[in-house]
C-alpha cells in the first residue's frame, strides 16, 4: 500500500507539472498575439470545478478603440476529471464546443480573427513548452548529478537478465557486447533500446566465449511487464556485520567475499541468496577470498535464510566511470539526453501497430507503474523528463481534438489559402475526442485486465 502511494503521488505531481507547462504555452503565445483566453485549468472541470479564481477584470482600451485582453480576463481553476487539462481560447473551435460563441461574428481578439501564421505558433507551443521543460530537466540532471557509470568491460560478474530475456537465450553472467555488429556503451542511455530493438546480440559469456543471440520481433512487448531488461549482477562482499547474527559466528569478517555456499558457486547475490535459503536452518560449508587466500567456515543460516550481512554498494566493488557537468556543459548534454530519448521514444512507435503492440498500451496505472517505490529526486525527474517528451509527441500528431490536428487544418489553410468550414472542424473536433477518449478507455482497460487476470 506504502508503494502504491508513493507511486501515485509521483504521478500526479508529474502530470501536473505537465499539464500546467503544456497549457501554459498555448496560454503565453495567445496573450502575445492578443488573444483572449477565457480559462486556463489543470485537469477538465465538466459540470463543476474544484476550485476557480478570476481576477477582477480592468477595461481598458487600445489605440483602435477595441478591448484590451490581459490575464485578468482568464478564469483560473482545477476540474475533477484529471485526464489532462485545456486553456479555452476566445474563438476557437476546441474540446469546449463553445457553437454559441462561434455563431457571433468575429471579435479582433479572437482567435479565427489572427493571421494563420500567429494560430500556428498558438497551437504548436503547448507542445514546445514541453520538449524545452524536458531539456531543461536533463540539464538540471547532468548539472546536479553529472553521469557515473560503471563500463560493461568493468562488470566482471556480467548481469542479471529477467527470466523473458532467459528465454530467448540470455544467461545470468553475460557482458553485452554489441546489437547488429555496433558495439554497445553503458554510458550511451539508448544501449538497452539498441538491444532489445536489434535483431541479433552479441554477448561475452564464461569470460571468454562470445555468442549471439537472436532478438524476436515483439520482445519489446514480452518485456514491457519487466521492470528492467538487465542489472548489474552484485558480488558478495561483505559490508556489516550484525552482532550476534550467523555471519558473525562463523567467523565472517567486513571486506570478505563470499564464493561460495553449501558447494554452489555464489559470483552473484542472486544465487547467494537461492544456496542460503535452500540450506536454510542447518550448518552448512562456506568459502571467503580475504586477503587473496580462499577460507573455509561453516555457518547455520537462519530458518528464513538470512545470515546478517549488509552488502557493499556496487560502486565500491567495480571501478567507476564519474563525468561532471559545468553549468554550462551541462545545457549541451541536456539538449543530447533529450534529442536521443525522443528519438528513441519515436523509433519504438513502429511496434505499436502490432496485435502485441496494442495489447502493451497502457494507462495511468502502467505510467505510474514505471516510478520507484520510494521517492528519488533522480528517478522523479528522469521520468517526467520522459513523460514530457513523450506527451509532446503524441499531442503533436495529425489527429483532430489534438494539437497536432489543429496544426494539419492550419497547414492546410496556409497551403491552400482557405480555412476549413467551421461544420468540418467542429465534425472533425468531435470525431478526434471521440477516438481519444476509446483509446483511454482501452489503455486502461489494459491495466485493469493485466492487474486481474495476469
Amino acid at each position: 500500500m506504502e508503494a502504491f502511494i508513493f507511486k501515485a503521488i509521483q504521478l500526479i505531481a508529474a502530470f501536473a507539472l505537465l499539464v500546467i507547462i503544456h497549457e501554459f504555452g498555448h496560454f503565453l503565445f495567445a496573450r502575445l498575439f492578443g488573444i483572449k483566453v477565457e480559462k486556463f485549468y489543470m485537469f477538465f472541470d465538466p459540470w463543476f470545478s474544484l476550485f476557480k479564481w478570476k481576477p477582477k477584470e480592468v477595461e481598458k482600451l487600445n489605440p483602435d478603440g477595441s478591448l484590451r485582453t490581459s490575464w485578468r480576463d482568464t478564469e483560473y481553476g482545477i476540474g475533477w476529471l484529471p485526464l489532462g487539462g485545456y486553456v479555452k481560447i476566445a474563438g476557437m473551435i476546441d474540446e469546449s464546443m463553445d457553437k454559441e460563441q462561434l455563431a457571433k461574428p468575429a471579435q479582433p481578439w479572437e482567435f479565427r480573427s489572427k493571421p494563420a501564421w500567429q494560430r500556428l505558433l498558438v497551437m504548436i507551443a503547448g507542445v514546445l513548452f514541453n520538449f524545452i521543460l524536458a531539456i531543461f530537466i536533463y540539464t538540471g540532471i547532468a548539472f546536479n548529478w553529472g553521469e557515473k557509470t560503471i563500463s560493461f568491460e568493468n562488470a566482471r560478474e556480467g548481469f542479471d537478465y529477467v527470466e523473458t530475456a532467459q528465454k530467448i537465450g540470455f544467461q545470468n553472467g553475460d557482458i553485452p557486447l554489441m546489437a547488429d555488429g555496433e558495439k554497445l556503451d553503458i554510458s550511451d542511455r539508448g544501449h538497452a533500446f539498441k538491444m532489445v530493438d536489434a535483431n541479433v546480440v552479441t554477448v561475452l559469456r564464461n569470460k571468454k566465449d562470445t555468442v549471439n543471440i537472436s532478438i524476436p520481433d515483439n520482445f519489446i512487448f514480452q518485456l514491457n511487464e519487466e521492470e528492467q531488461f538487465f542489472t548489474y549482477r552484485v558480488p558478495v562482499y561483505v559490508h556489516k556485520l550484525s552482532p550476534g547474527d550467523p555471519a558473525e559466528k562463523a567467523g565472517i569478517k567486513e571486506g570478505d567475499h563470499i564464493v561460495s555456499v553449501g558447494g554452489i558457486s555464489t559470483p552473484s547475490y542472486t544465487e547467494f541468496t537461492k544456496a542460503l535459503y535452500d540450506n536454510r536452518g542447518k550448518s552448512t560449508p562456506i568459502e571467503v577470498e580475504r586477503d587473496n587466500k580462499t577460507i573455509a567456515l561453516n555457518i547455520t543460516p537462519s530458518e528464513s535464510g538470512k545470515i546478517g550481512i549488509q552488502l557493499s554498494p556496487i560502486t565500491d566493488i567495480y571501478p567507476v566511470d564519474t563525468k561532471e557537468y559545468s553549468f554550462f556543459e551541462s545545457f549541451p548534454k541536456g539538449i543530447e539526453i533529450g534529442l536521443t530519448t525522443l528519438s528513441q521514444y519515436v523509433s519504438s512507435m513502429k511496434h505499436i501497430f502490432s496485435k502485441d503492440g496494442a495489447q502493451s498500451l497502457g494507462g495511468f496505472g502502467a505510467i505510474g507503474s514505471i516510478f520507484p517505490d520510494k521517492w528519488d529526486w533522480r528517478s522523479f525527474w528522469e521520468i517526467t523528463a520522459f513523460l514530457s517528451l513523450a506527451l509532446a509527441f503524441m499531442n503533436i500528431l495529425p489527429i483532430p481534438a489534438l494539437d497536432g490536428g489543429h496544426v494539419l487544418f492550419l497547414l492546410y489553410e496556409i497551403i491552400a489559402r482557405r480555412k476549413p468550414s467551421d461544420k468540418f472542424l467542429e465534425y472533425a473536433q468531435v470525431a478526434g475526442m471521440i477516438f481519444i477518449f476509446a483509446l483511454l478507455i482501452f489503455a486502461n482497460g489494459n491495466d485493469i485486465y493485466r492487474f486481474f487476470f495476469k
